[in-house]
């Protein structure tokens, strides 16, 4: 029997928390910031000016992907949310490197959504000592949802809407000031709002990261990215001991001690199952191409590297601060609650023809 070499890497969970827990207090300084603008709109424009903070676009994901298909097909990135396009691209990026790492490194949601379910199996170790996870019959249905959600908002827009009238709602007033009226949904939140909320965080406390796992488009969108990414968890056959530790500790439930290389839409590049890994050189994130090993710290390094670089970048450029003038928020303030949305593939016809209607 050959001898086994004890794993004594720096486990890596503890920077991935700090990690998490900078870019929450990001967002909750970006909603102060977008809250003091507000109170500038409310008061029409008498009070203190507080400009409108860029970053809180990272909140208007249909907007951003339509804001990417605009680019595809025309070269130019809109103005009226450029930052989001920004962030958008980031995103991709991140997830595309180091496969879906956005949901467990980065995102607000996926920190939130992870702290109940440890919260959650806390609770069941002490009263039934095993994790609980959806039956078979029910996860894989389950899963398809946000995918289905997915494919509603792609076809809406890369198959539904024509250039013309794609640009037509960019430039709409609703496009424009979709993120106050996104704040003031949660703002005046409505008592079945509440309920939803309530309920899905139950459900994630009983069955662990149910809304990513079940209901995020995101998360479909960047799951479907992570599967060509050029870096992958492989497993070391010869030297595993089979003490199934890294399938225990994996969020996503998978399987890591029955494949050689984890391919899967739900692996978020976490490194729980590395970091569990009781033997040396066993379990590893490397590169699919040469089989090099990257270092859980180069990770980390990356992650947040790639995310700002480009962010960096769209700054730069002159592609994070929109042109919308404070007077033409103001006005807009003025009419928000008569500015609607698009809630139909029948709207996404309307839309069309009010498009081609205007070119006349």
């Amino acid at each position: 029997m050959s001898k086994i070499n004890k794993n004594l890497e720096t486990p890596i969970q503890k920077y991935r928390t700090y990690i998490q827990l900078f870019f929450v207090a990001i967002v909750l300084w970006i909603g102060i910031e977008f809250y003091l603008f507000t109170t500038y709109l409310e008061s029409g424009g008498a009070t203190t000016f507080y400009e409108r903070p860029p970053g809180v676009e990272a909140f208007l994901p249909i907007s951003s992907l339509m804001s990417l298909y605009y680019f595809i097909l025309s070269g130019e990135i809109h103005q009226a949310h450029p930052a989001g396009l920004i962030i958008f691209i980031a995103i991709l990026t991140v997830s595309f490197v180091i496969g879906k790492s956005f949901c467990s490194w980065i995102c607000p949601i996926g920190f939130i959504s992870e702290s109940l379910g440890d919260f959650g199996e806390r609770i069941r170790k002490k009263l039934f000592k095993k994790r609980i996870q959806m039956p078979r019959l029910l996860d894989y249905p389950l899963r398809s949802l946000k995918y289905l959600l997915l494919g509603f908002f792609a076809y809406s827009i890369f198959f539904s809407m024509t250039a013309v009238a794609l640009k037509y709602f960019l430039d709409s007033p609703y496009n424009i000031i979709s993120d106050v009226k996104m704040y003031y949904f949660f703002a005046n939140i409505s008592r079945f709002s509440l309920y939803v909320i309530f309920g899905l965080i139950i459900l994630s406390v009983i069955f662990r990261n149910f809304w990513c796992r079940y209901l995020c488009p995101y998360g479909a969108l960047l799951g479907f990215f992570s599967l060509f990414s050029p870096t992958k968890i492989k497993r070391n056959k010869e030297s595993c001991i089979d003490c199934n530790l890294c399938a225990k500790a994996c969020p996503s439930f998978i399987k890591v001690d029955k494949v050689s290389t984890v391919i899967s839409d739900e692996c978020t590049s976490c490194l729980s199952c590395i970091d569990a890994c009781p033997v040396e050189n066993t379990l590893d994130l490397k590169t699919v191409y040469t089989g090099k090993k990257v270092s859980k710290k180069l990770v980390a390094f990356g992650v947040v590297a790639i995310y700002f670089i480009i962010i960096t970048l769209g700054m730069i450029s002159g592609n994070w601060k929109n042109n919308v003038p404070k007077e033409q928020y103001i006005e807009l303030y003025k009419q928000k609650n008569s500015i609607g949305h698009i809630r139909s593939s029948n709207d996404v016809q309307d839309l069309n023809k009010q498009a081609e209607e205007q070119l006349k």
